[in-house]
């Protein structure tokens, strides 16, 4: 019997722990969050569901922790990007919310059209998370001669 591996497989198996780096964690999210927008079949959506909580449970209580030295260089850039969101709810926020629309998800009682609307809810703001986690957040001083 041949064995059908969809192709989002690979995302149900990428490493991580709580030692695992913010931004690694913020990266898998993001990942996660496309393999759900493309996913239609109920076993692997429940499974990424299950992999975005996890992933999500690990980041949340570290949203406040000060960024790690090895990092800091990763998050200055010479000028940072200017920022045009409207809707700006802070990290801690935006993690909760991620977290309750996985957790509606995971009980599979919306209609078709609803969940549709509430996996595109979820995507936008794990993007948006996993954006807000990465972005830089220093400038570079420039010196003048």
């Amino acid at each position: 019997m041949t064995s059908y591996l969809p192709q989002h497989t690979d995302v149900l198996t990428l490493p991580f722990n709580a030692a695992t780096d913010f931004t690694d964690l913020a990266e898998c999210c993001d990942r996660l969050a496309v393999t759900l927008m493309e996913c239609n079949e109920s076993v692997y959506k429940m499974a990424l569901l299950a992999r975005i909580g996890s992933c999500l449970a690990l980041l949340r209580p570290t949203l406040n922790d000060p960024i790690p030295a090895h990092l800091i260089e990763r998050f200055t850039v010479d000028k940072l990007p200017e920022t045009q969101a409207c809707f700006e709810p802070d990290a801690e926020a935006l993690c909760e919310y991620c977290q309750a629309l996985t957790h509606v998800l995971c009980q599979q009682s919306q209609l078709p059209e609803t969940e549709q609307a509430l996996k595109g809810l979820l995507c936008e703001l794990m993007w948006m998370f996993a954006g807000d986690l990465k972005a830089p957040r220093w400038a570079r001083e420039q010196v003048k001669h």
